[in-house]
């Protein structure tokens, strides 16, 4: 799936060509905070390659979204395959530019990822993990339905592991 729209959003398959907004997300202190830190240009390029990677592995990745109103970067959103304790999971992944917080776009982000996942990717489940101290993504999963299971180490730091099955 190459594009697709929520209410308030317009996505896009992640590419390249979307280097500059990534590395302006990758270089705010305040977004990277609980993903990791801040990233180099080198660091996002890579990211971009493993990303792209992944969609020709699995036939699903991240988005980049957009408002509809006047196209701003708002953040990137998506699914991932990812190791959670020597176990495969899909992962629904969010990050979203500071300006973007405490306005649902996470949560209506999420929806329409999930919507993906069940309905035409035919996934089973998927997972949500996040920070200990992440109230704001503990607040999306939670508006998401994701199921809370565990305290987990991940990156080295203490998460929330929660998951959705239909």
């Amino acid at each position: 799936m190459e594009t697709f729209t929520t209410h308030r959003l317009l996505a896009e398959r992640l590419k390249f060509q979307h280097l500059n907004e990534l590395n302006r997300m990758h270089q705010n202190q305040q977004v990277m905070a609980t993903l990791g830190g801040v990233r180099s240009d080198e660091e996002t390029r890579l990211f971009i390659f493993n990303n792209l990677h992944h969609w020709q592995s699995y036939g699903f990745g991240l988005w980049v979204f957009r408002d509809k109103v006047n196209h701003q970067f708002v953040g990137r959103a998506g699914l991932r395959n990812t190791d959670v304790g020597g176990m495969n999971e899909v992962e629904l992944a969010y990050a979203l530019m500071a300006k973007f917080w405490g306005q649902g776009l996470a949560t209506e982000m999420g929806e329409k990822i999930l919507k993906i996942a069940f309905e035409i990717l035919k996934l089973r489940e998927v997972v949500c993990f996040t920070l200990t101290t992440n109230q704001a993504s503990q607040r999306v999963m939670k508006k998401l339905e994701f199921k809370y299971e565990r305290e987990m180490i991940h990156a080295n730091l203490p998460h929330l592991f929660y998951r959705l099955k239909i």
